[in-house]
């Protein structure tokens, strides 16, 4: 078996929709990695195998990416990424990037706070 991709904690709105659909559906992306991601949604409608479209804006850009159903659970649903091309790979190590980093960065502020007042 594989060893999962490292996955990143975030809190996402995203809009998101079966392939067959014309409805939009809205959700929250918890964890991310290159590979897939925890989807936290309303839905009933989805299940294991559907295929889905997730519509991403990051920095400005802005991508529609094609992921599967993994599993399901009571709080959501785990999705398989599927990419077409370098930019829809691109799109996702770009958001993970600035989560990280984001996250250094108030990490470093905290400190800095701390450090002070200590």
């Amino acid at each position: 078996m594989d060893k999962p991709a490292p996955r990143v904690p975030l809190q996402l709105p995203i809009e998101f929709r079966k392939n067959y659909s014309r409805k939009p559906d809205f959700g929250d992306l918890k964890n991310i990695s290159l590979t897939g991601a925890f989807l936290i949604h309303n839905t009933e409608e989805i299940v294991v195998n559907d295929k889905i479209n997730i519509h991403f804006k990051v920095s400005g850009r802005e991508r529609t990416l094609n992921a599967s159903v993994v599993w399901l659970s009571d709080n959501g649903c785990g999705l398989e990424f599927h990419p077409d091309n370098n930019r829809d790979v691109q799109i996702v190590d770009d958001l993970m990037y600035f989560v990280k980093g984001r996250r250094v960065k108030n990490k470093t502020v905290l400190e800095d706070i701390f450090s002070q007042v200590s």
